[in-house]
């Protein structure tokens, strides 16, 4: 195994990334050869489906838990880490997430205007991805930009730290195309290397949140991506515009901040994963009014902003409410709020998610919205070793997911103690 260690990190890597991220863990570096056994033991064990276990040891080989067991391990040749009393449980997954945006030199969100050079590009984008990882979020959904796919090569293959990335490269939403001009856009995509098709079936929450695809062009997108073995994942503001998405047959809903309690049983009903967005998205454009007013956005974008909030959270805890929903757990991160993804949490918890299945809806829950579900997610012999501990037991209070000081993804260790 490689381990990454603070020295290969750029020093502009470093300021990027800890804008949002305390310092409180060092990265280490390892000289156990390849193949080699860790072993982790730490007080609390949450496994990703609700299940708690005291004084746990978990071992690691080649990236895959191998063993779970409160039995004591001793093997020859092993790393140990030990956490003590800290809380173990599997990575966090964020099914929703923007690692491209970043504020560029002219203190604006980036755009093909910013005048950034390829270097400062990257360098920002690879400090969101290494704040997102030590926030204990090993894998994202991005949706998405083609720069995706260069981070998902480098975080693949552990030249930069960062979270799994799964992409959808680009987002559909020109209304103006045609049903087979649709269709042949979602072939390319997948020619071209996409994990997902992300669309969009309605306008922004500032205009409105209105449908913009058509019935038909929307039952296009989504049953050629099924067709081509890809799920599709739909922003959807307006209630008429979740439920024309749902009808249409789309694997999930992002967002549905107007929808009602019929749109919500529609998706219970079809099997619809629903990923709704409760304060962080908005609550960011409104911390940093500075660099988004720059970026365009008008007094009336904020006051739409604010205004959301209620409107989603109370939107949110009936979704919880009804019987059959797979809410996941997204948090739509753009520039600024990479890093902060477990705020998502605090507010779904103070809207009347229970801890644990808020937890739930970020491990197991999310892992299987994204086709994942037989790796990630959980704690158990044969799942990739994502792991994460906080000090605390988030069970009884989430705002313990401030309190990150292990990470390893892929059974490499990039923080500990």
């Amino acid at each position: 195994m490689r381990f990454i260690s603070a020295a290969v990190i750029p020093s502009a890597f470093v300021l990027a990334a800890t804008a949002n991220v305390r310092p409180a863990r060092s990265q280490i570096t390892s000289s156990a050869p390849a193949g080699a056994p860790t072993i982790i033991h730490a007080g609390t064990l949450l496994d990703g489906r609700g299940a708690s276990t005291r004084n746990a040891y978990v071992v690691v080989r080649n990236g895959k838990i191998e063993r779970v067991t409160t039995a004591p391990v001793t093997i020859s040749g092993a790393t140990t880490i030990e956490l003590g009393s800290a809380t173990l449980l599997p990575g966090l997954i964020d099914a929703h997430v923007h690692p491209g945006w970043y504020v560029d030199r002219q203190g604006k969100r980036n755009s093909q205007r910013s005048g950034d050079t390829p270097a400062q590009a990257a360098l920002a984008r690879a400090g969101n991805l290494y704040a997102t990882l030590m926030a204990g979020v090993t894998t994202i959904q991005s949706v998405g930009g083609p720069e995706d796919l260069d981070l998902r090569d480098a975080t693949a293959r552990e030249l930069i730290p960062g979270p799994r990335i799964l992409t959808s490269i680009t987002q559909i939403s020109s209304a103006r195309m045609s049903v087979d001009s649709l269709r042949l856009m979602v072939q390319q995509l997948k020619t071209q290397g996409a994990d997902v098709i992300k669309l969009f079936a309605s306008a922004g929450l500032g205009a409105g949140g209105q449908q913009t695809f058509s019935n038909a062009k929307l039952e296009a997108i989504c049953g050629e991506a099924k067709a081509q073995g890809l799920r599709s994942v739909v922003h959807a503001i307006s209630a008429a515009s979740v439920r024309a998405a749902t009808l249409a047959g789309c694997t999930e809903i992002e967002h549905g901040t107007f929808a009602t309690k019929t749109e919500l049983e529609l998706m219970a009903s079809h099997g619809t994963i629903f990923d709704p967005q409760v304060c962080l998205v908005f609550q960011n454009y409104i911390d940093h009014r500075d660099v988004y007013s720059r970026s365009g956005f008008t007094p009336q974008s904020f006051e739409a902003l604010a205004n959301a909030i209620p409107v989603a959270t109370a939107m949110f805890k009936q979704a919880i409410e009804t019987p059959g929903l797979r809410v996941i757990f997204g948090t739509d991160a753009v520039a600024l709020a990479h890093g902060r993804n477990a705020d998502e949490l605090f507010c779904r918890v103070r809207a009347g998610q229970r801890p644990v299945d808020a937890l739930i809806a970020a491990t197991t829950a999310a892992a299987a919205a994204l086709g994942l579900g037989d790796r990630l997610g959980q704690i158990a012999n044969g799942y990739d070793a994502d792991l994460i501990a906080v000090r605390g037991d988030p069970t009884r209070d989430i705002t313990t997911m401030r309190n990150i000081v292990f990470v390893m993804r892929g059974g490499v260790p990039f923080a500990v103690p």
